[in-house]
Formats: structure tokens, sequence, C-alpha cells
């Protein structure tokens, strides 16, 4: 981050606007609906300021600010647009301790007036850093269309139990659990619908149960979530809510930093990916630390690359869970093989190419798979190889062997769906050869069938990022 997110309490404080025109008054409104005290300074008004003239904490002097107005001064504003009298607002602001914003210059700015989505007491606040407004202000609009003002009113209502919650509930880990069922469980729901009588009453009753079991042991559950193939935007919104729901994550190497980011800040992250000869932790304990973690009244989010039960051995880590009565639920996610094609322009099916797909991985629990190579190579199908890349020489020799035609299309999908994907064209009999001269590491996909002909037709997300990258360029040019 370039600047630090905060909320100022700027209630029956003083703040000083230099200036009386459109962004003067924004700034005035603002500060206004906080309850600040607002000295506004300019020889004549426009018409923005006559709604808010006659406002008691509002005040207006016509003339330019002098050093002893800064006085008791916490914000100082300048939309005078005029560079002296910012530089001047700026120097007497700054020595009486104030914190200056000079609008559209940067150098007189200790900070950045985000854009506000106002659902008091809940506020949304967003920022570009600076370099990017309007687009601040495109996502302020689709926020205000997200979240309906009732949700304020929602905020306002639970805030005036939180002295009881905080006696009843002696700690932390007990009162974000309660709060959390309340917002999103009954209490919540009575709420919205209208009845906040109802609302209170379950509020209370749900207060006394969680103050009858301080442990809160009993409240341990699993979240097996599939986290796609890296695109954080391909994730579920199931995903996205328990992930930040979770106390403790285990994790894989195969789930993408961008993913990790959106994990709870405060949740505790214990890594546990796997690769060839390198485990971080053993099948068997990864399951058992689960268990664990569950029974100690933690919420566990076990979080994998693509879908944890297409060679994710989901089914292997929850067996543990089902045989010692832990509450568990699974979040499918997109698997490997359709996300990378897709984002390769490679469809798995297609009238004219494919009729069929077959998912398959090179790799058991006990090291390389004896395959069923006559149901890989029947035709007019497609074939998607999982944990391959490492298999590639072993793999052509194999379908050589079983009477596969060696020039059939095949495809290498290295870091498919991220920024730096990259797609290797060849075949069966030469994709060994250029995976090696393209340094390829994986995480692969491969694609084996004459669906990958319409890779270079279909193609979509290289194009993407190409146009976007001169679209980027060509913006500084113009700077």
């Amino acid at each position: 981050m370039d600047h630090l997110p905060i909320f100022l309490d700027v209630n029956d404080k003083l703040v000083v606007v230099d200036g009386g025109g459109t962004v003067a008054a924004r700034r005035v409104e603002r500060a206004l609906s906080a309850g600040a005290n607002v000295t506004v300074f300019d020889p004549k008004l426009s018409d923005e300021f006559l709604a808010m003239a006659d406002h008691a904490r509002l005040t207006h002097v016509a003339r330019a600010p002098v050093d002893g107005d800064f006085d008791g001064c916490v914000v100082a504003y300048g939309a005078a647009e005029d560079d002296a009298r910012d530089a001047a607002l700026h120097r007497m602001a700054s020595a009486a301790g104030a914190l200056v914003n000079v609008a559209d210059v940067g150098r007189y700015c200790d900070f950045i007036t985000p854009s506000i989505v106002d659902r008091s007491p809940l506020v949304v606040a967003i920022s570009s850093g600076g370099t990017a407004p309007v687009i601040a202000r495109i996502l302020r609009a689709r926020i205000e269309s997200l979240l309906p003002a009732r949700y304020g009113r929602l905020a306002g209502f639970v805030g005036q139990f939180r002295d009881a919650v905080t006696n009843a509930l002696k700690s932390s880990r007990a009162r974000r659990r309660f709060w959390e069922r309340s917002i999103e469980g009954p209490v919540g729901d009575f709420f919205l619908s209208g009845n906040p009588h109802k609302a209170k009453g379950q509020l209370f009753a749900d207060l006394e149960t969680a103050a009858a079991d301080q442990s809160g042991a009993s409240g341990g559950e699993v979240y097996l979530v599939g986290a796609g193939p890296g695109d954080p935007d391909l994730l579920t919104f199931r995903a996205l809510r328990l992930m930040q729901r979770a106390d403790v994550v285990l994790y894989d190497r195969l789930v993408s930093d961008e993913v990790i980011a959106l994990i709870r800040r405060d949740a505790e992250r214990i890594f546990v990916g796997k690769q060839m000869g390198n485990h971080a932790m053993r099948q068997e304990d990864i399951s058992q630390t689960m268990v664990d973690l569950a029974q100690a009244g933690k919420r566990v989010l076990r979080l994998k690359g693509g879908d944890p039960f297409v060679f994710g051995r989901g089914g292997e880590e929850i067996e543990l869970l089902a045989e010692k009565g832990v509450p568990f639920q699974v979040v499918p996610g997109i698997t490997a093989a359709s996300g990378c094609s897709t984002y390769a322009g490679i469809p798995l099916t297609h009238r004219d190419y494919a009729q069929s797909c077959l998912f398959t991985t090179a790799y058991g629990k006990d090291g390389e798979l004896g395959l069923d190579w006559d149901a890989l190579l029947r035709p007019t199908q497609t074939v998607a190889i999982y944990m391959g890349l490492s298999s590639l020489r072993r793999l052509a020799q194999q379908f050589e062997l079983h009477g596969a035609d060696l020039n059939t299309p095949a495809a290498i999908i290295d870091n498919g769906t991220r920024d730096n994907q990259s797609v290797t064209i060849g075949t069966v009999g030469d994709l060994q050869t250029k995976a090696t001269e393209a340094g390829l590491k994986g995480p692969s996909m491969i694609i084996i069938g004459d669906v990958v002909k319409l890779h270079g037709k279909l193609e979509w997300f290289k194009a993407q990022a190409n146009a976007h990258h001169r679209m980027s360029l060509q913006a500084q040019d113009t700077l």
C-alpha cells in the first residue's frame, strides 16, 4: 500500500476549507456529515453551498486564511485552485499541526480523500492512491448498488449490544464468532426483514447460549475449498465467504498468491504443499491436523488448488473428519483441465473434433500410474493429463507403443489462468522436446487431441493481455 487507510474522528473539531467552488463544497459536505466544525474561506461561495449555508457548524469567512485561522485545526483542505494560495495554506496548516489535502496537488497532500459509500455507521472508503480516481468512483458506484441502506441500519442495531456481548463473552474469538453467527444468521435475517423486536430477542437467546460455552470447542469445523487454477476471479462466492471466516488455513503449493491474499488477515496460515520428493507435511498428518484443530474449536480452511475432488485428494482428507465426527463442508472449485484449457482457447469438446473428454493423472499414490492406454487412445476424444510435465517422455513412449499417431496435436498450458500463463503447442511426439526448450516448470496441464488445433483461432486470454499492455504503453506515451 502507498497510503495507510484510517478513519479519523473529527467530531466537534475544526476543519478548514479554502475555496468556494464545487470541490470545496464536497469537502465541506463530508466534514459536516462527520460532525466537524467547518470554516470556509473564500470571498464568494458558489451555488453548491446554498443547501449548507445555514448549517450551525459551518462558518463562512469572506477572505483568504491567515496563520491564526489554523489554531486547533485537525484537517485543512485546499480547493482554491490557485497555486500561491494553496502553497500558503499548506505552509500555515502544517505549521499548526493539521493534516493537509490540496485538491490535485500531490506535493501538498498528507492524505488522499477517498470515494465514499455512506451507510452510516457502516462506511466504505475506496482509493486508488491518487493515480486513478475515476476507477475509485466506478467501484464506489458498483458497491452502492450492492450494499442496500438497510445494512447501515443493521450495523447501528447490533452496535447497541456491543457492551452486553463484551461483558458476556470474555475471549475475542468467542465474540467474533457470536457476531458472525448473529449477523449472517437469524438475527440479521429478522432485522433485515423488518422485525427488530424479534431480532433483539434472538440475539439475547444466542448470547445466553454462547456465554454457557465460553470454550468455543464445540464450534470447530472444516471447510474443504477449491481455489481454482490460479486466477482469483474464478473463486466462487461461497469460497470467498469461508476464506474470510476461517481461524486457521492449510494451503497447497498450487494456490496462487493472489488467492492467498484474500484470506482473512488475522487467520493463522500453515503451508502443507506437496511436490515430487518434497512434502511439507505427509497426507496422513494433514488430515490429523485438521481433526485436532477442529476439535480445539477452530474453524479450519483447507484450501486446495483446482477442485478438491478432481485429483486433489479431497476425498482422502475428509475421510478422517467423517470418522471422527468433525463437521465439514466441501466447496468445489474450477478444476485445472477446464480453467487452463479455457484460458488457452482450447475447448475440451467440440462437435467437429471431440465428443468426449477424459481426465487422468500421470501419478498416483505410489508413483507413476499403469494407465489404461487403450481408453486414452479412442478417436474423437480429448485427453487432459494432470501432473504430467515430468512424465512427457514416458507418455510419448507409451502412446507410440500402443499405436497412437505421434502427430496427434498436443499442448502444455503452464501456469494456466495466471498472468504468466504460457501455451506450448506441439504433437505427442515432440511435446517433451518443446517443453524442455521452453524451460517449463509448472504447474502444467497437458491437453491431447484435435481440439488443440483451435488454439490459434480461439486464444483470447493472451490477446486480451496484449491489448491491455498496448493500452498501458499508449497511456504512458501521452503523459
